[in-house]
């Protein structure tokens, strides 16, 4: 053979199988992709109210004073309560005119007076006085909007417990799959979560106005229930 081309048929035998492995990687592995559930319930620790004060008045500055008065006094009460400074937060502030439209449509609309509405946002840490705390509130000046809803101050344990479940869910229903269809259930590719956290439970102003004759506000908190679902991605065994 001639010596010149002893390297070119060595190179060749060097490519031929470095295209086939190269060729062999392009191919898809054959997986099997499961969506695992899990969940876990755990009492509420903490509640947060969104309280809200209307005043009106012939003038924008009659009304802002009534309300400032009457905010005031729902602010004094909330730490009265216990509520500590870094749990009450000015949500919002409208100061809007009032105005009467003519009957038959002609002419400008005209003000007859200003409303002033005050929101403020409490977090309740102490679940045992939230009925009084509403009671309280309503009879101090809260008049206008109004919600409540439940949550934890550290979810992270009831999540940390949905996860295992929504994995072992994941895990059970791939073995299942990989048994009906005769093959080996191989390691895991990929992995991905999301969670769902509990939606918060209005609370109107009405329900507020109605109950707010009695002692306390009759309230219960239940429970929350923490989701997680898993995609998870799983190599067919050879």
């Amino acid at each position: 053979m001639n010596r010149f081309f002893a390297p070119l048929l060595l190179g060749a035998a060097l490519v031929m199988p470095l295209a086939a492995q190269a060729q062999e990687q392009g191919r898809t592995q054959p997986r099997i992709m499961v969506a695992g559930e899990g969940e876990a319930a755990v009492a509420p620790d903490m509640a947060i109210l969104t309280l809200a004060v209307m005043q009106e008045a012939d003038t924008a500055r009659e009304a802002l004073d009534a309300n400032n008065e009457a905010m005031a006094a729902v602010l004094a009460a909330m730490k009265e309560a216990g509520i500590e400074p870094r749990d009450l937060q000015t949500a919002g502030l409208q100061i809007n005119p009032r105005y009467v439209y003519p009957q038959n449509g002609g002419g400008e609309p005209r003000i007859t007076g200003y409303q002033v509405s005050n929101t403020l946002t409490v977090r309740v840490r102490d679940l045992a006085s939230l009925g009084q705390i509403i009671d309280r509130s309503v009879t101090l000046g809260v008049n206008q909007g109004g919600g409540i809803s439940f949550t934890n101050d550290d979810p992270s344990a009831a999540l940390t417990e949905a996860r295992k479940r929504a994995v072992a869910d994941a895990v059970d229903r791939a073995r299942t799959l990989a048994e009906a269809a005769g093959v080996e259930l191989g390691s895991i590719i990929e992995m991905s979560e999301s969670a769902q956290v509990p939606p918060p439970m209005p609370l109107g102003a009405k329900a507020f106005r109605m109950e707010a004759q009695a002692d306390a506000v009759p309230v219960e908190a239940g429970e929350n229930t923490y989701r997680v679902q898993v995609n998870v991605t799983f190599e067919i065994g050879r």
